[in-house]
């Protein structure tokens, strides 16, 4: 029984310094540039949109909670701590969006290609919004990393993954995942 506990620490311990190393390779393939970085929005309860939703009224969206305000933050942070270069942020319209961008990196610019399209009412718009995104990226250039912030739906769209909230998911310009982190702190 001795054998096997010591083999599960074992496992565990090296487990452990895998995910420290993929964590610094990940800051390190951030630190070279040139990546696309999508974040969901950070944590705003519940899901969708009520139906009085207005894009242009905070009021009537989903919102972020003070656990997503903190979450944003803290998103910056890490961007902050660790020297990664920034081209730009680009942020959806929602205000949820607009919020994570403004808390975590201050300055950002919209982009309606990054907007939700989960709900029936902006449903038509997914095919053009994913063209338009592609269209942005495949003229973008930089040595910079560009950041997305962005939803679930269009994160899933462009890069096959499930995102959580606030997660941060890194891809090349070919929107080939490089790498994920999740902000949970």
């Amino acid at each position: 029984m001795k054998f096997i506990k010591f083999f599960i620490v074992i496992f565990i311990a090296l487990t452990s310094l895998v995910k420290a190393d993929l964590d610094k390779n990940l800051t390190n393939e951030l630190k070279d540039g040139g990546k696309l970085i999508f974040i969901r929005h950070a944590y705003a309860p519940g899901g969708g949109d009520p139906k009085n939703f207005n894009l242009n009224d905070c009021s009537t969206q989903r919102n972020l909670s003070n656990e997503g305000r903190n979450q944003a933050k803290y998103i910056g942070e890490i961007f902050r701590k660790n020297k990664i270069k920034i081209d730009k942020v680009l942020s959806s319209e929602w205000c949820r969006c607009k919020d994570t961008s403004s808390l975590a990196f201050g300055i950002y610019e919209t982009k309606n290609f990054l907007n939700s399209f989960y709900s029936s009412k902006f449903a038509k718009n997914k095919r053009s919004q994913m063209k338009n995104l592609m269209k942005y990226i495949k003229n973008f250039e930089s040595k910079k990393n560009l950041i997305l912030v962005t939803h679930y739906v269009v994160i899933s769209e462009a890069l096959d993954y499930a995102s959580s909230s606030g997660e941060i998911v890194i891809s090349d310009k070919k929107f080939n995942i490089v790498g994920t982190f999740k902000t949970n702190y």
